[in-house]
C-alpha cells in the first residue's frame, strides 16, 4: 500500500468514532488520496484524528458514498440505523468485534439491510484512542465480512474494495461464524491475560522483578480497555462462556495433578496438557502457511543504547538474510536486551558467522 497506489474505494468515505480503528482506516484512506470526513461524539477526539491527518471534520453537506461506523459495540446498530437513514445512498460497514447482535438489532428495527454489511478487521492494539492509530494497522490481516442475506452485491463489494485498499485480505464469513471464532481466538485470550495478569497486583514485589519475556507476552493484552472488552464479551456471552468452561475443565485437571503427583496417572496428565499445546500452536496461522515453518532461532545480544536495534537489522541486510520471525527481550535493570531472530535453518551458521565477524555477541 503506497502514496502511489489507486485506490478501488470511491470516496468520500465518512468514519464515525474516531478511535484506534476509526483513525486507522481515516489515515490509509487519505494516504491514498481518498476524501475522508470525520464524525465523532467527542470534539476532542475529532479534532486529534483530524490533526494527525486522518481526514477532515465532517459538514452537513458532505454526500459519502461508503460510511464506517467504529463505535463500541452497545451503541454500534443505533448509530449503523442513523447512518442509513441519513445517507440513503451511501453503503454502511462496521467495525464491531460480535456481528449477529447487531445484525438482530438492526433487523428488529427493519433497517435497510440491503446497504449494510458487517464487517471487522482482525487488527488492533492494546492501547486505544486517536493517538493510537496508524496507517499499517491493518495491513496482511484478516478483514471479515459478514454480509447479511439481504446484502446487495455492490454494498459487499464496496466493503471488500475498502479492505483490499487498507492492505488487508478479505474473508466472508456468517455473523455466526464470526462470533464463534472469536470467542476463541479473541476473547477468550483476553480473559485469559487479564485473569493472568490479575494475579500480579497482591504479588511481592522481588516476584514481579524476575518477569521475563514469557510473562510479558502472555499478559501484554491485558492492557486493553475495560470498559470495552466489557461491552464485547456481554455481547458474545453465548460463544465466549462454553469456551471458557473448556478452558476451566483443563485447568481443573492440571491442578488435581499438581495437587496429587503421587497418584498414577499424575504427571501423565500434567505431559498431555504440555503436548496438547505443542499440537494447537501449530495450527495458528504463520507467515509462510497453516502450519509455520520450523526456523533456527538466532539469539543476539545487544547494548542498551540508542541506535543498537537498528544498526543489528542493517547489517542482517547487509549479510543478506531474511528474518522470519522478531522478539526482543529486555529487562529495565539489565543494560542488554537480548534479540531473538529466527531465519531459514540453512542459513543459521552464515548468519552466525557473519554477524561475530561484525562484533556482535550471539547467546547460546
Amino acid at each position: 500500500m503506497t502514496s502511489e497506489a489507486v485506490a478501488r474505494t470511491k470516496g468520500p468515505v465518512r468514519i464515525v468514532g474516531t478511535g484506534l480503528l476509526g483513525t486507522s482506516i481515516g489515515l490509509a484512506l487519505t494516504k491514498l488520496g481518498v476524501e475522508v470526513l470525520l464524525e465523532d461524539a467527542s470534539p476532542a477526539n475529532l479534532k486529534l484524528a483530524a490533526d494527525y491527518g486522518a481526514g477532515r471534520p465532517a459538514e452537513a453537506s458532505d454526500q459519502p458514498k461508503v460510511i464506517v461506523v467504529c463505535v463500541p459495540p452497545d451503541v454500534t446498530s443505533a448509530v449503523v440505523q442513523r447512518e442509513l437513514d441519513e445517507f440513503p445512498k451511501a453503503v454502511v460497514t462496521d467495525v464491531a468485534s460480535v456481528k449477529s447482535q447487531v445484525l438482530e438489532e438492526l433487523r428488529d428495527c427493519s433497517a435497510d439491510l440491503t446497504r449494510y454489511v458487517g464487517s471487522h478487521p482482525m487488527a488492533g492494539r492494546e492501547r486505544g484512542g486517536a493517538i493510537s492509530g496508524r496507517a499499517d494497522l491493518f495491513v496482511g490481516r484478516p478483514w471479515v465480512i459478514s454480509a447479511a442475506p439481504e446484502s446487495s452485491l455492490a454494498a459487499i463489494a464496496a466493503v471488500e474494495d475498502l479492505a483490499i485498499d487498507l492492505g488487508s485480505a478479505p474473508l466472508k464469513v456468517s455473523a455466526n461464524e464470526h462470533d464463534r471464532a472469536v470467542a476463541l481466538v479473541s476473547h477468550v485470550p483476553q480473559l485469559v491475560a487479564s485473569l493472568l495478569a490479575a494475579r500480579l497486583i497482591a504479588a511481592e514485589g522481588s516476584d514481579v522483578s524476575l518477569a521475563g519475556q514469557g510473562l510479558r507476552d502472555t499478559t501484554r493484552i491485558a492492557a486493553s480497555d475495560p470498559k470495552l472488552w466489557t461491552q464485547i464479551l456481554a455481547a458474545n456471552s453465548s460463544e465466549v462462556a462454553p469456551v471458557l468452561k473448556a478452558f476451566e475443565a483443563d485447568v481443573h485437571a492440571v491442578v488435581e495433578s499438581l495437587e496429587n503427583l503421587g497418584m498414577p496417572g499424575s504427571l501423565a496428565q500434567i505431559s498431555r496438557a504440555l503436548e496438547a499445546g505443542n499440537r494447537g500452536i501449530e495450527r495458528i496461522p504463520g507467515k509462510h502457511g497453516t502450519k509455520q515453518t520450523t526456523y533456527a532461532q538466532v539469539i543476539v545480544m545487544i547494548a542498551d543504547k540508542p541506535g543498537e536495534l537498528g544498526r543489528l537489522f542493517n547489517e542482517v541486510g547487509d549479510v543478506g538474510v531474511n528474518i522470519e520471525e522478531l522478539k526482543l527481550e529486555h529487562s529495565p535493570s539489565s543494560p542488554i536486551g537480548l534479540v531473538e531472530l529466527y531465519v531459514l535453518p540453512a542459513v543459521e551458521k552464515k548468519l552466525i558467522t557473519d554477524l561475530e565477524s561484525r562484533g556482535w555477541k550471539i547467546a547460546g
